[in-house]
């Protein structure tokens, strides 16, 4: 199955945070990992989705 792409736009919406700062992520290397396709920078699903737990705080939930 394919993984799903997001552009810097549709990350921004996601996070809800202006597609500026995306861009200051990128720039930075603090954001998602991402690719260049042409000129067209894209997110993998799944390094959104890592990258967005390696950024939870707090206890881990024990079961």
């Amino acid at each position: 199955m394919a993984d799903k792409h997001l552009s810097p736009q549709e990350l921004a919406e996601r996070e809800g945070v202006p597609l500026a700062t995306v861009y200051q992520w990128n720039h930075r290397g603090e954001g998602p990992r991402f690719m260049k396709i042409g000129r067209h920078v894209r997110y993998r699903m799944r390094d959104v989705i890592d990258w967005e737990n390696s950024r939870l705080v707090g206890p881990d939930d024990a079961l």
